[in-house]
């Protein structure tokens, strides 16, 4: 692929990352009965902190412009209005949208649809963090652990944007406000680092500093090679994983990079066919994401690694896993040497996986993956969020287990992986 064409796709990825038409006129809106649905932790989980560890933060449209040097006054991320859709603008270059918004701001919620067409027509709570806090408080939630909204800042896009100074400022205002945000939250908000992958140099000095601003854990794509960084094989990444290993920073990898569902579905389906089948597949994904860390030989290297595999479900693991012990003595006889440990000590040592729309998963599994690995969210404020009845649905999946196995997954297992401070 040429250079010309390889920074165009690159660019695309941005503008692909929401598709337009999940912002269209349409969907149905479901009545929400908001106060029926918002008392608050349940009585039956007196004493537990609930961390949500999968919900997502939209950019302020005056995150990057409120915040540049003035050399990069006009050249920053900014919010237009196209065609009566709010979207990121990098100059003149369409960066896609805001990303995902289904609850409205009168606290329905848009079934169909990828987000309101507009920043103020959906939950204020998806930028503020004083509305946010409150619905949290109404969903009986104490901390979220906090994934972008958009493709703003994703590497591929900033790389094609030819100007590795800006790239990296824009990288450094994101994770500036979210240390700001951590800290107006009162330490309840978390968001996760983004890193300049691109530069060797620069992603460890950013990962360095954003430690040092208090984030607790980095976002990472599973597949860097995309973008033309080397794999996580190459010991371009050694370093950084060392940093990780040697400091507890945890690495997430939020659906997963290592395929394109969009390519298994089959032509001709509307909108809403579509995103079924690719919602779907994004989470059993992660069984990739899951397959490549036990292969590589990476954990070995770096044996206090802690892995997040975020918006997963929890379901495709037990099979995933069992596959993968069945590969190990089928397909890797020459790497037995290699490899030090097998494919459920990896996982017991090195993952965490979510659950949030399961019943099946946290109702029969916990003891098969361990209730110390195993992780609760909500998914908030996207099309596929557990919005209403956050609670009705806990007490329905772990009601049936006592304080300590609760405890656990709504609170502990989240404090050990991101270092809480709680």
């Amino acid at each position: 692929m040429a250079d010309d064409e390889k920074t165009e796709g690159m660019a695309s990825n941005a503008r692909k990352y929401w598709s337009a038409e999940g912002y269209t006129p349409g969907g149905v809106i479901r009545e929400v009965d908001y106060a029926k649905n918002s008392t608050g932790l349940n009585p039956a989980l007196a004493g537990i902190k609930i961390v949500d560890c999968d919900t997502h933060i939209t950019e302020a449209p005056d995150l990057f412009t409120s915040r540049t040097a003035a050399k990069f006054k006009d050249k920053v991320p900014h919010r237009r209005r196209v065609n009566g859709v709010d979207k990121w603008f990098v100059g003149d270059r369409d960066f896609g949208s805001f990303g995902g918004n289904v609850i409205r701001n009168d606290n329905n919620k848009l079934l169909g649809r990828l987000a309101f067409p507009t920043l103020e027509e959906g939950h204020a709570g998806a930028i503020e963090t004083k509305a946010r806090l409150q619905a949290m408080d109404d969903m009986g939630v104490y901390a979220q652990i906090c994934y972008h909204n958009s493709g703003v800042t994703q590497a591929g896009s900033l790389m094609s944007l030819g100007d590795p100074e800006l790239a990296l400022a824009i990288i450094q205002m994101y994770n500036d406000a979210a240390a700001e945000r951590q800290q107006e939250s009162g330490q309840r908000l978390f968001t996760l680092a983004h890193l300049p992958i691109w530069d060797k140099a620069a992603m460890e000095a950013e990962a360095r500093r954003a430690l040092d601003i208090g984030l607790k854990g980095f976002v990472l794509p599973d597949t860097p090679e995309r973008v033309g960084v080397p794999s996580f094989l190459d010991e371009y990444w050694t370093p950084f994983l060392e940093m990780c290993n040697d400091t507890g920073a945890s690495l997430n990898f939020h659906l997963n990079a290592a395929i394109d569902p969009n390519t298994l579905t089959w032509e001709g389906f509307a909108f809403e066919q579509t995103l079924s089948v690719v919602a779907t597949m994004f989470s059993i994904g992660n069984a990739a994401t899951l397959g490549n860390w036990m292969v590589s030989g990476r954990l070995d290297r770096h044996p206090k690694l802690k892995i997040g595999l975020i918006e997963s479900g929890m379901g495709w693991v037990p099979f995933a896993i069992e596959a993968m012990e069945h590969q190990f003595n089928e397909m890797l006889p020459a790497k037995s040497k290699i490899l030090q440990r097998r494919p459920w000590d990896y996982f017991r040592d090195h993952f965490w996986v979510t659950f949030w729309f399961e019943t099946v998963g946290p109702q029969k599994l916990l003891d098969v993956l361990g209730a110390d690995k195993v992780l609760f969210e909500t998914d908030f404020p996207h099309p596929t969020s557990l919005y209403p009845g956050v609670q009705d649905h806990v007490m329905k999946t772990l009601g049936g287990y006592d304080h300590e196995v609760r405890k656990k997954v709504l609170e502990t297992n989240a404090v050990k992986l991101y270092n809480l401070p709680f």
